[in-house]
């Protein structure tokens, strides 16, 4: 399949390229020629099949003949060797659990796939691919972990030191040997600019191949459409004729334009809720047509702020930029941490389900929306992005109860810290780069 970028100024390209590249040289984001369709037949087959059923017919369409299909099954096995639960938790409202990976987050589904494809497309080549990542904790420990042994690749992460929790600093520092934490003295706006500056070293370029894993590429944006598939085949076969709606936790939009994409597919889909917190930039579009990012502001719900989303462009695209189209199927609900933290006690009380704060925007929003669309949104499936443990302060204030700590994650929490202290000036990172092949 050809891949060309959003700002169309850069020549199409290949799975391959899309892939190491990240982003197109212009700035913009790769989108496919053409979304590949699942006809009625191809579906039926597929309704009663595996998640990695499902996975496998889905990269298929995109990777071509550029991944033998017997190399892409094995991958897509040894990416998804976990659950995806889909649980009920009132009359026609699931939770879809995307946090049963290795690091309790929904981030394990395309850091997993984008290590292998990496991996994959690097060894061909015979290169090594230094991936380079700034993390504020989730996106560096599924990266770290997705791209944990992967042969002709190797990851430097940039995260704050002391504005992650233990947790994820434990993630993002004891994963395997081809992974480097470097443990920045500043917070994550330093840790972003140092990445940027490495990218556009001239001199760095001539002895690394540096690429991103961050959600801008193509190949951790695909699985994200697998579970949306794997839960629509689901509940097609037990609420025959109605379309479900899923309400997504949103921040760079990318889990959204995943959903979208499947839905272009074919795959059983009726609308989407796309939950805000305070960083509200697509929802006012959608309301007015004007695109207008303001500041990002500090919430509850970390992963969620950001003020100027880097998947909108996508979503434009595949919308021709009319936000009128893009709102007979999206609607934009925007939530206050107020009402998070009521929803995370409610829903507990109801129901004895915990969920994580951006889980309980997810929530929120379905109900605003049924309840200004009587009759939509059923069944409705609410996307849960991370483990409640992720956010244990937030869930003991709110229920007065302590999450305890997943069995897989105590032997994590006691392997030793493996991390370099570096100060936030870009001397130093430079340095430890050119050093990584000495």
């Amino acid at each position: 399949m050809i891949f060309f970028s959003t700002s169309k100024s850069s020549a199409p390209v290949s799975m391959k390229r899309a892939t190491l590249e990240g982003l197109a040289p212009d700035g913009g984001l790769y989108v496919p020629s053409e979304v590949p369709r699942f006809s009625p037949e191809e579906l039926s087959l597929l309704q009663n099949g595996t998640f990695n059923n499902i996975a496998f017919a889905i990269a298929k369409k995109f990777a071509g003949a550029e991944v033998p299909l017997d190399t892409l099954s094995k991958l897509i096995n040894e990416c998804y060797d976990f659950d995806t639960p889909l649980v009920e938790i009132g009359d026609g409202t699931f939770v879809e659990e995307l946090f049963h990976g290795p690091t309790l987050a929904f981030k394990d589904y395309g850091a997993r796939f984008l290590g292998r494809m990496t991996g994959y497309f690097a060894a061909e080549d015979n290169r090594m691919i230094t991936v380079l990542v700034a993390t504020s904790g989730d996106t560096g420990s599924a990266v770290a972990y997705g791209f944990d042994g992967i042969p002709n690749t190797r990851v430097v992460l940039l995260y704050p030191s002391g504005k992650v929790s233990r947790l994820q600093e434990q993630q993002l520092t004891t994963a395997g040997g081809n992974v480097f934490a470097l443990e920045v003295q500043g917070d994550f706006d330093d840790c972003q600019r140092l990445v940027k500056q490495a990218f556009v070293d001239p001199d760095l370029k001539k002895s690394l191949t540096l690429t991103s894993a961050n959600s801008i590429n193509i190949s951790r944006l695909i699985p994200q459409s697998f579970y949306y598939a794997w839960a629509s085949l689901q509940l097609a076969r037990r609420f025959p004729g109605s379309l479900p709606a899923f309400s997504v936790p949103s921040g760079n939009y990318g889990n959204l334009t995943a959903g979208v994409l499947a839905r272009m597919m074919g795959f059983p889909i009726g609308h989407f809720v796309a939950a805000s917190n305070a960083n509200d930039s697509v929802t006012r579009y959608l309301d007015n047509g004007r695109f207008e990012p303001k500041p990002t502001v500090k919430t509850m719900t970390t992963a969620m702020d950001v003020g100027n989303p880097s998947n909108f462009s996508r979503l434009l695209h595949f919308y021709g930029h009319d936000f009128r189209k893009m709102g007979t199927e999206i609607t934009g609900i925007s939530v206050t941490d107020d009402e998070t933290a009521a929803t995370i006690r409610s829903v507990y009380e109801a129901c004895g389900y915990v969920m994580d704060p951006h889980t309980a925007v997810g929530y929120h929003a379905l109900e605003a929306y049924r309840k200004a669309n009587e009759g939509a949104g059923y069944p409705g499936v609410v996307l849960s992005t991370a483990h409640p443990v992720k956010f244990d302060e937030a869930i003991l204030t709110a229920i007065n109860r302590e999450v305890p700590i997943p069995e897989e994650m105590t032997e994590i929490m006691a392997r030793p810290k493996k991390a370099t202290l570096v100060g936030n000036g870009y001397a130093e990172l430079s340095k430890f780069l050119r050093n990584l092949d000495r």
